[in-house]
């Protein structure tokens, strides 16, 4: 019951956070605004570790994996996806990237030993489906041209940077790093990576005082950053990074429901079926009990040791 909990909570707050990332458009750039979520939520974190006393010393080879963290989930996939988005429409790269969950798939294959079994690659197969139904007309715009290419290739880039990302979490979380205080610095590095990030492609560090920029931001940081993220890589620890990313794939169902609410968005025959070929898939996958081969299992204990 809690890894239901914690998968359909990752999936209503990042589903709703497409929509407060349109409220921060208007002025401030957007690697900028990431820039100022991803230090609100740090301080947040810390904040929560010192009040709960929390562990906060590592050891070096520890702090590696934390910067490898802050690396892969909390900045290069960020960057990769922005400049993505200057060469392709945010449509085409959401399919992209919903290919996180075939990467997390493969990724534990090659590098675990742990082989999906029918039944997720079932459920993957649909859900993907359904991705690529949402973002139909946007695959239209796509062309053999150079500008297109490279939007494909920093996509790809992005996504498989990201499951990396979810292996290093499950890694600390095998070695018994707290997510919390994981997190907290993996967002420190993540924020520093960004910032320099932001310095070299000449962004104005601008502040929108207007209280939908400060409400969308402090949403963001605190439910878009602190707690999904929490929630989310609690459940890569917890059934793997393979089943946790089916998330990505449910997304959009919450975008379009908030689309249909605050943006006057139509649902339609198309977007019914969308809907009925993700939740089937998810529920193939959730439904479905892990099965990890002991020799698998001692591999993968090995590799962390």
């Amino acid at each position: 019951m809690k890894n239901l909990f914690l998968y359909l909570l990752t999936v209503a707050i990042w589903g709703s956070t497409w929509y407060a990332i349109t409220l921060q458009l208007d002025g401030t750039p957007a690697q900028v605004s990431v820039t100022y979520r991803f230090a609100l939520a740090t301080l947040i974190l810390f904040g929560w570790c010192w009040l709960h006393r929390l562990r906060l010393r590592f050891s070096g080879q520890e702090h590696l994996l934390l910067m490898l963290l802050g690396l892969t989930l909390f900045s290069a996939n960020y960057m990769l996806l922005y400049e993505a988005e200057k060469h392709l429409v945010s449509g085409s790269v959401a399919i992209i990237f919903s290919l996180l969950v075939v990467f997390n798939i493969l990724n534990n294959w090659l590098l675990f030993g742990l082989k999906p079994d029918r039944q997720v690659i079932a459920g993957a197969t649909l859900g993907l489906l359904g991705i690529v139904l949402t973002f139909w007309r946007d695959l239209g715009t796509i062309n053999s041209g150079s500008q297109s290419i490279l939007g494909i290739t920093l996509s790809l880039a992005a996504t498989l940077t990201a499951s990396f990302g979810n292996l290093v979490s499950a890694r600390l979380q095998r070695r018994q790093v707290p997510v919390v205080p994981a997190n907290a610095f993996g967002m420190l590095y993540g924020t520093l990576l960004f910032l320099a990030y932001v310095l070299l492609s000449g962004a104005t560090f601008s502040f929108d005082t207007s209280p939908k920029y400060l409400g969308s931001l402090v949403y963001l940081a605190v439910f878009g950053s602190v707690i999904a993220f929490s929630s989310y890589l609690t459940l890569v620890g917890r059934i793997g990074a393979d089943r946790a990313a089916f998330t990505s794939i449910l997304f959009p169902i919450v975008a379009l429901f908030i689309s249909t609410a605050f943006e006057k968005y139509r649902l339609t025959l198309l977007s019914a079926l969308v809907i009925t070929c993700i939740l089937t898939g998810n529920v193939l996958v959730l439904l479905q009990k892990r099965r990890v081969n002991p020799e698998v299992r001692t591999r993968v204990l090995q590799a962390d040791s």
